[in-house]
């Protein structure tokens, strides 16, 4: 084998490292861990395509939704400022009658933002929807916001 004489160690060829999505690396003869929560990685790559293309400003904001198991929340977003104008969720007082994980609380959440919203002097907006599929809770949250006054 030929001395290295630049001082640098060099890598071997056959060990050669892929990297993945989440910062790890898989080397070859290596086994992949199996990750519970897949599918949250690969809901963060849709939400980053989707960020690519739209942004709120003040004239047209995002209209932001985070869905967990319990609760689902919506902010209204200026990204240009980098500020949020609007929030909502269903731990807010004046919706904390029951549980929060189901579409009539996400149809609560989609009015109580825009009311918010019209009260902060927002008509139209740019829905984003977190990365999730356009359905159940999401839908519904964008449904009553609609019905709330809100343009997207």
């Amino acid at each position: 084998m030929p001395e290295n004489t630049s001082g640098v160690r060099k890598a071997n060829p056959g060990l050669r490292a892929k990297k993945l999505f989440d910062g790890r690396y898989l080397r070859k003869g290596v086994m992949k861990m199996i990750k519970k929560n897949k599918s949250n990685v690969a809901r963060k790559r849709r939400h980053l395509r989707v960020r690519r293309k739209i942004s709120g400003t003040m004239q047209c904001p995002r209209l932001n939704v985070y869905r967990s198991l319990k609760n689902i929340y919506a902010q209204i977003i200026d990204d240009v400022k980098g500020e949020t104008l609007a929030f909502a969720s269903t731990l807010d007082s004046s919706l904390k009658e029951g549980y929060g994980g189901n579409i009539d609380a996400a149809t609560a959440v989609g009015k109580l933002i825009a009311e918010k919203a019209q009260a902060a002097g927002i008509k139209k907006v740019v829905f984003d929807r977190g990365g999730y599929l356009y359905h159940g809770r999401v839908k519904s949250l964008a449904e009553g916001a609609r019905e709330g006054g809100l343009e997207f």
